[in-house]
């Protein structure tokens, strides 16, 4: 007996809330799938690990598809502000259910975007020992956030930071040409 005979059906809240935890646990298992096959490098050689620009490649295609489909509803961007403005609201409600806390910028291509309750981080909050693991668990969402930017035609890298969880602050420089 399916669902519907069975006489409930998910609100369109429900859903949402379905769709959040599938994507939280699929993040999840992504970084932990890729840290089981790439070992942590020596600490002394510097280089960036393999496994967070693979999660960041993966965002960064995630990000192009949505950049792609998101703005569809809204009116055509004017500033690189309004674009900026789209990612923190619109993108931010689509893939968290939430709005980011606060964008902040220095007018000369810099963007700071901080969100006081990261919901990918929520869940390791509970302590400053998984403060260095934090990276890990930023790379897909850096590379979402840089992927559509790029569809909707803006350059940019991409850097987050965490100083307290389960906060985070995502900074974004526009590359100018």
């Amino acid at each position: 007996m399916g669902a519907r005979s069975a006489g409930w059906q998910l609100s369109a809240q429900g859903r949402r809330m379905v769709d959040a935890v599938l994507f939280e646990f699929l993040h999840t298992e992504m970084v932990a799938e890729l840290w089981v096959h790439e070992p942590d490098p020596d600490p002394r050689s510097g280089g960036q690990k393999m496994s967070l620009l693979v999660l960041e490649g993966m965002g960064f295609r995630v990000g192009q598809a949505l950049g792609e489909r998101l703005p569809q509803e809204t009116l055509p961007f004017r500033e690189e502000l309004d674009v900026l403005k789209f990612l923190c609201k619109d993108l931010w409600v689509a893939m968290f259910q939430k709005q980011m806390d606060s964008l902040r910028t220095n007018h000369q291509g810099t963007y700071v975007l901080q969100d006081n309750s990261f919901p990918l981080l929520l869940r390791m909050a509970s302590g400053l020992q998984y403060l260095e693991e934090a990276p890990k668990f930023l790379a897909f969402t850096c590379g979402l956030l840089r992927g559509t930017l790029s569809t909707l035609g803006i350059k940019s890298l991409v850097t987050a930071s965490v100083a307290a969880l389960p906060a985070c602050k995502f900074q974004v420089v526009i590359q100018r040409s």
